[in-house]
């Protein structure tokens, strides 16, 4: 219900205009492969301005919540905190989810459904744990920009970890102790965030389906960084005097 006052659909439906516009240009300017290059771009476009949307719209909520005393007048129920966290992360996820199956829709067009499909499955597991990264950083830091540059900031290092990856292999064969320990240090950042470049690629449109194995790495990933990231909100929001 707070997704339909926001006048979050919207934006979504702008979106999906700024993408069918988009989709006519390169179908004029594309010599070969149109409908190749239409779903690549596309798809990227639609999926980069999803998380943006849902990064936006958990951070904008929760703020309004904390600034209008909502927050304070729902803990003074006779309810857990938990509760009241679940309950909103039920219902950001709820939110992400519909809006997953919205920006994928039009992709139908572009690419066999089958393929939509699994696509649209990724990016709905992505957009749950970019709705509960928001929930935690809102949670944290209580205030729109810190929150959301947070949110974005994970979100963009996650997207292009493979590439740090490959720029710090290259320090491998190096002697200096500093590129080495830039080295170490990436591998574990690699290994604590979610892998966002590894999931919805648009690959999995054009050339073969995912394989079973990297379908379910992104459900368990979906299912454990939103658990981790839920459990240190509620740790978080137990701490605070409201």
């Amino acid at each position: 219900m707070e997704a339909l006052r926001s006048r979050m659909l919207w934006l979504v439906g702008a979106l999906l205009l700024v993408a069918a516009a988009a989709a006519g240009f390169l179908q004029q300017v594309t010599l070969i492969e149109t409908t190749r290059v239409q779903a690549v771009i596309i798809a990227a476009l639609l999926r980069g301005c999803a998380a943006f949307l849902v990064a936006s719209f958990v951070v904008m909520s929760m703020v309004r919540e904390y600034n209008d005393k909502v927050l304070e007048l729902m803990l003074a129920q006779p309810w857990p905190r938990a509760a009241y966290l679940f309950g909103k992360l039920a219902g950001f996820s709820a939110a992400a989810l519909a809006l997953a199956a919205i920006v994928s829709a039009p992709l139908a067009f572009l690419a066999p459904a089958p393929r939509v499909a699994v696509w649209g499955l990724s990016l709905a597991c992505e957009l749950v744990i970019v709705a509960s990264m928001s929930l935690f950083c809102v949670i944290t830091l209580t205030h729109v920009v810190p929150a959301l540059a947070a949110v974005l900031g994970f979100y963009l290092l996650g997207r292009s970890m493979a590439a740090i990856e490959i720029i710090a292999r290259a320090a491998e064969t190096s002697q200096a102790w500093t590129d080495r320990a830039a080295n170490w240090l990436v591998t574990g950042i690699a290994a604590i965030l979610p892998r966002f470049d590894l999931m919805t690629q648009t690959g999995w449109l054009v050339d073969a389906p995912p394989p079973a194995a990297a379908l379910g790495s992104v459900l368990a990933q979906a299912v454990i960084y939103t658990a981790l990231l839920v459990t240190a909100a509620q740790f978080d929001l137990h701490r605070q005097n409201l």
